[in-house]
């Protein structure tokens, strides 16, 4: 290159500086070759020293010594640098050398011999020996027989007395419940912090040995009394080697009680308690299970109550809950309420009122499984996705920007319901379904013909209920039959007809006993005009909705017209709802008897148009059904014509 630079390149001072002259030059010391090194790194070597840390500060040492003698001592080498070496496998060598000189002296056992060490002893025949080993062989066995012994009678005298073991019903409690030792008391937790709860009540109990004086007067009482004691008024044996305290406030039967209530009449009721629920354990573990049962069950109702009484204060509903001491009162439709109360008592009482046998296990249930649900959010968050994302929201909100989610599905992500709103929901759900019941059952009875049959289907959610209604006309179901759903929700009812119209009617019930009786009306006509096209009749008009005549107070009248095969008969059939099926029937006959020619109708042809309708007495005609009368009529009337 033109623009090209010499750059001296010099390698740096590795050897140390021996000499500096008067002149300013220097005079470096020669490197080591391989052997001076090997040499210098031979004699650091310390036979004596074996442990790392020794090496380490003999490193130290010998770093910091060089350092102070540099200047005196870092010209001087040596006369020879293997002398340290060999001075110390010199004495190595000599020391091996001893110990080989003395092992083969020792193998040839001329001038040394190796014998073990052995202990002092005399001299003993050995049928001595025999004798002292049996006598200590009996003694050995008659230690063991009379432990024995004492271990048989002590089990025999526990099972005379049914005592148990302190340990061995300390390990069932163990297995069954949470315990830990606290300096020297044995303390167990009853509450549910473990599954997620936040409840402030403390649900400690303290584990203690049953004493024998107590026992004595236990069982001293017990003989007076028939054996028994009661505990938490349940009836059990009072024998146990265990005795556990609990809270005063635990003590005793607790249990949450549900009532649908209108106008002081109970129409569903539900109780709810852990009572009953997972196997019965007690004859497997003690007399203490059945004491910590109650007492978590207390627990359980106290807390389930307290969570649903915070709720029915922090709601703004229309009709506002009230919350007054162990009771919750909330509005679920006008007229009908909702009763939860806490029932608590600490004494058992025999005249007490049975248990109500509507007892609804549903909404029992829903209870159960919305507590743990709550439980279960307070111990279980959802992991933040990626792992920078904030904790705290969901993964479908944490999904609803890539999915491109619209406002109103995010509302809908943050709206959740409380336990006390889902009981509410479930509690209108229940009255609803009963009303929709009674409804319909009541219509079946009453109403002869057509006959209406429901099928409630068995896979419904606790808000949400099916029936299908089918109505058919016994003998005529191929003819015709009108099918009607309806979907029973909280507080209305959503109808879905045969022809795919949807019908929303409110939780009144005479709005849906019109429906049903409107939907009647209608297959009375369907069928018939099956009918009749059967016979050969003409249709001539059906409707629905009749628009003339008086105004009906119940829906709309149904019209048909029909007219036979010769065309000299008409017959005219109105069915109205007032409230309950009305059939009229009415005849024309053509051609009229009563006509004859005018100056303004000269023409006899006209006498064929028909004559006036006569009513006929529907009641009189023989058959079963509507369909079966009309069946009668339109053959003698076809008849007649022939």
């Amino acid at each position: 290159m033109s623009n090209s630079v010499n750059i001296s390149v010099e390698t740096t001072c590795e050897n140390q500086i021996r000499e500096i002259g008067y002149d300013g030059t220097e005079q470096y010391q020669p490197a080591p070759t391989l052997s001076e090194s090997l040499a210098k790194c031979a004699a650091r070597i310390d036979f004596s020293k074996t442990s790392l840390d020794d090496l380490k500060k003999e490193e130290k040492t010998a770093a910091a010594a060089e350092e102070e003698n540099k200047d005196g001592t870092q010209f001087q080498e040596s006369l020879w640098p293997w002398d340290a070496v060999r001075n110390k496998l010199k004495d190595a060598l000599t020391e091996i050398c001893v110990l080989s000189d003395v092992i083969s002296i020792a193998k040839d056992k001329r001038y040394l011999v190796l014998d073990p060490l052995l202990e002092e002893g005399d001299d003993t025949k050995p049928i001595v020996q025999v004798y002292s080993r049996k006598k200590a062989i009996s003694q050995a066995a008659q230690v063991l027989l009379s432990g024995a012994e004492r271990l048989r009678n002590a089990h025999s005298e526990q099972r005379s007395r049914n005592v148990s073991d302190f340990h061995i019903e300390l390990l069932r409690l163990r297995q069954n419940w949470r315990l830990k030792k606290v300096s020297n008391a044995i303390i167990g937790d009853l509450s549910y912090r473990t599954a997620g709860s936040k409840f402030g009540m403390s649900g400690t109990f303290e584990v203690t040995k049953a004493e024998e004086a107590s026992d004595d007067d236990s069982a001293s009482t017990s003989t007076t009394s028939s054996s028994t004691a009661t505990n938490n008024g349940m009836q059990m044996k009072a024998s146990s080697a265990l005795r556990v305290i609990v809270p005063a406030e635990l003590q005793g039967v607790a249990y949450i009680k549900v009532i649908t209530q209108k106008d002081q009449e109970d129409l569903c009721t539900a109780q709810v308690n852990l009572m009953g629920h997972g196997p019965n354990i007690t004859a497997q573990v003690g007399v203490w299970q059945k004491t910590l049962e109650f007492a978590q069950n207390v627990l359980f109702c106290k807390e389930l109550f307290a969570q649903l009484a915070r709720e029915a204060i922090q709601l703004q509903a229309p009709i506002p809950h009230v919350v007054i001491g162990n009771q919750i009162r909330a509005t679920l439709l006008p007229n009908i309420q909702l009763i939860i109360s806490l029932c608590h008592s600490t004494t058992f009482d025999s005249n007490q009122p049975a248990p109500i046998n509507d007892h609804d296990h549903v909404l029992e249930h829903s209870l159960h499984q919305l507590l743990r649900e709550v439980h279960y959010k307070n111990s279980h968050h959802p992991f933040p996705h990626p792992a920078s994302a904030p904790l705290g929201p969901s993964k479908k909100r944490m999904l609803a920007g890539p999915m491109a989610a619209d406002r109103e599905t995010l509302l809908d992500m943050t709206k959740t319901q409380t336990i006390l709103e889902q009981i509410i929901a479930q509690a209108q759900h229940i009255f609803m379904r009963k009303r929709t019941q009674y409804v319909l059952d009541t219509l079946a009875r009453d109403v002869k013909d057509p006959q209406i049959v429901s099928h409630w289907n068995a896979m419904n959610s606790p808000t949400m209920s099916c029936v299908k209604i089918n109505i058919v006309t016994h003998g005529y179901d191929a003819i015709g039959r009108t099918s009607l759903v309806i979907h029973v929700k909280e507080r209305s009812l959503k109808c879905i007809c045969r022809d795919g119209r949807v019908m929303r009617l409110s939780y009144e019930p005479q709005e849906l006993r019109d429906l049903i009786l409107c939907q009647i009306n209608s297959h009375q006509i369907s069928c018939l005009v099956s009918l009749a096209r059967c016979m050969a009749w003409t249709v001539l008009s059906n409707s629905n909705h009749l628009g003339i005549g008086k105004v009906e107070p119940l829906g709309n009248a149904s019209s048909c017209l029909l007219a036979s095969p010769n065309g000299d008969r008409m017959i005219a059939v109105q069915i109205r709802c007032d409230p309950q099926i009305d059939v009229k029937v009415y005849i024309a006959r053509s051609p009229r008897q009563d006509f004859f020619p005018s100056p303004l109708v000269p023409e006899k042809l006209w006498e064929n148009l028909g004559g006036n309708f006569k009513e006929v007495k529907f009641d009189k005609i023989e058959g079963k059904s509507f369909l079966n009368k009309m069946e009668f009529l339109m053959a003698s009337l076809t008849s007649n014509t022939a």
